[in-house]
């Protein structure tokens, strides 16, 4: 149900709005790879996590541009 809600939420939002979000989430990626690297993450379920939702606000960006 979490991730439903999320995507409830991403829908509700603008073009720009996503796209400013899909950059914060790729470098969250970004430090996460790099913090897995250095062997410095605990959670590494994080990093699936993170990608999914990348994959999620790029599917939103294009269904908004579709319209």
């Amino acid at each position: 149900m979490k991730v439903t809600k999320y995507v409830e939420d991403l829908r509700t939002k603008s073009v720009a709005e996503l796209k400013d979000e899909l950059v914060a989430a790729k470098k969250e990626l970004f430090n996460l790879r790099f913090q897995n690297a250095t062997n410095q993450l605990d959670n590494t379920s994080r990093i699936k996590e993170v990608r999914r939702n990348i994959a999620r606000i790029q599917g939103i960006i294009v269904e908004k541009s579709a319209e």
